[in-house]
């Protein structure tokens, strides 16, 4: 394929790139949006293929079939793991660009070195730098996610913990400097290898003091170190078309960062420095709160003699798998002419945009899916909030309490409402590691057990099937 052929391929891909962004940003032409993404990177994958100069294509061929491989079988991963699949892929490809600038500088480490020129030598560093320390960074989420055994949970601190990492990224950072200006010999050898096993052992430090309450923000950021990576990799290998699309990912990644942390009233370095999600120590002997629990019975007849219901959805819905019993209790309510509405926080769930992804899965209307911004002006005139699986994103314990760690956390304002109906499978806390002040008002009555079976209750109770 000529080569101003291949250009023009490559723009293509890009403009859909482009596309595919903007079309996701809007439930009605998302999946247009990901056709167009899957399209683009298949144009580029062809273009790549028939370029001149590409010489064997078993290394093409077999990498697409190990892609296919691994690729199916994620793809087909419940929506409670829709977040851990997401932190694998960006390891994949933080792993990809890691592994392409590595073998980019040792295949030109000659004493001509000719290429390893010092923006190409920069370029390098930084490709390996951010592409490795995704790598492992993103593996550590993902065992976050998962609740890998020998992976912590909660935070884990240690002595000199920020000192030690920012020491670490120096150190890498001051051997890519000596890379520059030396990219060939014995010692930069032992160097480049160096800087590889540091940002290694970066990614895995940087992820370990984060809780499990900061890893969509974390995910976000892992993004966009993996698109910044796949930039400086379209610098090293002249392709454009890795810049644009890189500098898409990366963009995007970054901007939902910032619309996450400013979610939980955060900065960037309070997410990765901060130790959010440290278990709050209780006092022994202190004041032992207690629940008012409710039957199916009675929160079906409360829910009945509503006209305003705020469905507030959370991890445990998602880890039920109760959207689809939500969406009948939706159509019993709906039935009975009353108002329902999803007040859907930030950073409900394991990711941006997870509950949106739970719900539009059951067929929930989007124009019922409400910002939590929108939603809590409302609230003192709802008159049911169903709390299902939700936790720190409800506490009030944010607005005033400075000893937690959610503190300054926007919530949604479910305390206000008339009555308060939370489903909870157990009463241990939430990622943050403190209870719920919600769950201990007068107005509010819990539902114990898991959320797929007490909403399934409720809609029997409603259409009248459930034994009375």
């Amino acid at each position: 394929m000529p080569l101003a052929l291949v250009q023009i391929v490559y723009l293509v891909a890009a403009v859909l790139f482009i596309f595919s962004l903007y079309w996701m940003n809007d439930p009605k032409t998302a999946r247009r949006g990901v056709v167009a993404g899957a399209s683009a990177m298949g144009l580029a994958i062809l273009a790549t293929w028939f370029q001149e100069g590409v010489g064997n294509y078993v290394w093409i061929i077999v990498p697409i079939i190990l892609g296919f491989a691994v690729g199916v079988p994620l793809s087909l991963v419940p929506l409670t793991a829709v977040p851990q699949r997401t932190a694998i892929s960006h390891a994949f490809g933080g792993l990809a660009a890691g592994l392409v600038g590595t073998a980019e500088y040792f295949m030109h480490a000659t004493p001509e070195h000719e290429k390893l020129t010092p923006f190409c030598m920069f370029a390098l560093v930084v490709e390996i730098i951010l592409g490795f320390l995704t790598f492992t960074g993103s593996l550590m989420a993902a065992g976050k996610l998962q609740e890998v055994k020998w992976i912590p949970q909660r935070p884990v601190t240690y002595p000199f913990q920020n000192a030690t990492n920012v020491g670490l990224l120096a150190l890498a950072c001051l051997l890519g400097l000596y890379l520059i200006f030396q990219p060939v010999g014995i010692f930069p050898t032992l160097a480049m290898i160096l800087i590889v096993l540091l940002a290694l052992a970066f990614g895995v430090l940087l992820v370990i003091p984060i809780g499990g309450a900061d890893m969509p923000t974390v995910i976000s950021i892992l993004n966009a170190y993996a698109g910044l990576s796949a930039v400086a990799m379209g610098f090293v290998l002249n392709n454009k078309l890795l810049i644009v699309a890189g500098a898409l990912d990366g963009s995007s990644g970054l901007i939902l960062s910032i619309i996450m942390c400013r979610a939980m009233n955060r900065s960037f370095t309070n997410v990765l420095f901060g130790a959010f999600g440290q278990v709050q120590a209780t006092a022994a002997g202190g004041e032992q709160k207690s629940y008012k629990s409710e039957s199916i019975e009675g929160a079906a007849q409360i829910l009945e003699q509503a006209n305003l219901v705020a469905i507030i959805p959370g991890y445990g819905m998602a880890v039920a798998a109760a959207q689809h019993r939500v969406r009948e209790l939706y159509d019993q309510l709906k039935k009975r002419g009353i108002t329902v509405k999803f007040a859907i926080h930030p950073v409900a769930g394991r990711m941006p945009g997870h509950m949106n992804v739970v719900l539009a899965e059951a067929d929930i209307p989007y124009t019922d899916l409400v910002e939590m911004d929108e939603i809590n002006p409302d609230m003192p005139q709802c008159d049911v909030a169903l709390v299902i699986g939700a936790n720190d994103t409800v506490n009030p314990a944010a607005r005033h309490d400075k000893a937690t760690p959610i503190f300054g956390m926007p919530i949604i304002a479910a305390d206000k409402a008339k009555i308060v109906l939370a489903i909870k499978r157990s009463k241990n806390p939430g990622f943050a590691g403190i209870d719920n002040e919600l769950y201990f008002l007068d107005r509010t009555f819990m539902l114990f057990g898991d959320a797929k079976a007490v909403v399934g209750d409720l809609v029997k109770e409603l259409s009248g099937e459930g034994g009375h």
